[in-house]
């Protein structure tokens, strides 16, 4: 009976260990995901993506970047401003800028590409959903070399 007790007793402390290592077994991870398609579906997608990494991570083991640049700028795009830009949409509607702020509020930073602003005739102030002059970068794909360079994992989904 004490046996029994006793390898009950094992086998509880190897599953409560086996799981704690399996949520930990990720350890601490750079990453950045790169969006430059307009495609509403698939950066809907991107942003699952992401939300299910960081579940999986979990957010304090996570430094996440998203990349912007080209047609991926209409991740933000506010839907009255496509008028005034050169991209036919902006799919940064009221459910897409809810998972951006949720995404947001669990330290994912998002960076746009100073070129695609210039040359899509952007205003970040005004057209994009919650961008800051700090979230801007000289160059997107430069921006991704850059991260990659300092030991970020590059992902494009």
């Amino acid at each position: 009976m004490r046996l029994l007790s006793l390898i009950a007793a094992a086998v509880f402390a190897i599953t409560v260990y086996a799981g704690s290592a399996i949520a930990e077994g990720y350890g601490k991870q750079k990453v950045v995901y790169h969006i430059n398609y307009d495609d509403p579906k698939a950066q809907a997608g991107a942003m699952r993506n992401i939300q299910n990494h960081i579940n999986a991570v979990g957010r304090e083991n996570l430094d996440l970047k998203v990349v912007l640049h080209g047609k991926g700028l209409t991740l933000l795009l506010e839907p009255d401003a496509e008028g005034k830009t050169k991209f036919t949409a902006g799919n940064a509607n009221d459910k897409m800028t809810a998972k951006i702020e949720g995404l947001k509020q669990q330290g994912v930073k998002f960076n746009v590409c100073a070129n695609t602003l210039k040359g899509k005739k952007v205003d970040y102030e005004v057209d994009l959903y919650d961008v800051s002059k700090a979230d801007i970068v000289p160059s997107g794909v430069a921006e991704l070399a850059k991260l990659q360079a300092m030991g970020y994992t590059y992902i494009k989904p």
